[in-house]
Parts: C-alpha cells; sequence; structure tokens
C-alpha cells in the first residue's frame, strides 16, 4: 500500500515521527505522528485538503511497521494524471485525489514495461466539481510545482524540537 502526497506537503517522505500539536496555536494535545512542525506553512497548491503538517496517528504507525509506503508528487503531474483519468473515466477527481491517480499510472506503466499483469486498486476520495478554478489555473498554465527544500523543512521542524520525543522517533524522515 502506498500513501501519495504532495512534493510541497512532504509530511510522510520528508517530515519526522514526533510528538506535535494538530495546530499552530498549540491547544491540541500532543499527537505521535509524522509531522512537519506545527508552524509548518506550505505553499498555496490546489489541493487544499493536503496542506495539513501532520498526518494521523494511525497513518504513522502504517508508515513506522513498514505496512505502507510513501510517494510524493508534483502538483502540474498530478493535474495530468487528473485530465488522463477525466478523459477515461469520465469523472473529475479532485486535486487531492489526482495523486493517488498519479501513482496509479505510474504502477501500470512500471508493470506494463515489466510485462507483469498487476492489480491496483485506489481510492478517489472526492469529485472535483468544486475544484474547477484550480482546472481552470492548470489549462491557462498558471499552476507551478513547488517542493519543501532541506532548508524549509529543518527551519519548521524546529517548533518541535523542545518537545517529548515518542517511542520510535528517529530525528530523521524515513524515506
Amino acid at each position: 500500500m502506498v500513501a501519495v502526497e504532495p512534493s510541497s506537503c512532504p509530511t510522510l517522505t520528508k517530515g519526522i515521527y514526533a510528538y506535535d500539536f494538530g495546530d499552530t496555536g498549540q491547544m491540541t494535545p500532543l499527537i505521535p505522528a509524522h509531522t512537519l512542525g506545527h508552524d509548518f506553512v506550505p505553499p498555496g497548491i490546489h489541493a487544499g485538503g493536503l496542506r495539513y503538517h501532520a498526518v494521523g496517528p494511525i497513518i504513522s504507525q502504517l508508515l513506522l511497521d513498514g505496512i505502507i509506503e510513501a510517494q510524493a508528487y508534483q502538483q502540474i503531474e498530478c493535474f495530468e494524471a487528473a485530465v488522463m483519468f477525466c478523459r477515461t473515466e469520465g469523472i473529475i477527481p479532485a486535486p487531492e485525489a489526482s495523486h493517488a491517480i498519479r501513482h496509479v499510472i505510474v504502477e501500470a506503466l512500471n508493470a506494463k514495461e515489466e510485462g507483469k499483469e498487476k492489480t491496483i486498486l485506489f481510492n478517489l476520495s472526492g469529485h472535483g466539481h468544486f475544484d474547477m478554478a484550480a482546472y481552470d489555473s492548470y489549462f491557462a498554465g498558471d499552476l507551478m510545482d513547488d517542493s519543501m527544500d532541506e532548508a524549509g523543512i529543518e527551519s519548521a521542524l524546529g517548533a518541535i524540537e523542545a518537545l517529548p520525543k515518542p517511542e520510535g522517533y528517529t530525528g530523521r524522515p524515513l524515506a
């Protein structure tokens, strides 16, 4: 199983497993999770539902236990995948779901190249009917790819340095 995320908010692929607050106001209990730090502010991407600084503890534990893997993709390649999906399946996917679609395409192309038959299942988590402005931006060529550099990630992680460390804490990304 693969959890897919945007390169601009690489919580699983570049974040660390640590205790962190679930909000920037530091009002929630500390949560053991993969995080980029509660002060992390990602760039304005069109998959707003994926702009959170952390993931849930269950997803984090699945990654720690090696049950799932994580993969990050750029915004434009995800929109390309979403448009292909829409043209072939007749469903406009939400930008958040386009990341999973991108990975499905990568897996299918790899299977084809290897000459293997492969069953690929993914979760189409939402339709894009309320995201048409994002698709307009894509077709107009106004979208940009944006990845977090290591310095930006290290700076954001500074917010959690003084917090307690959970069992399994490594201080560095697993991926």
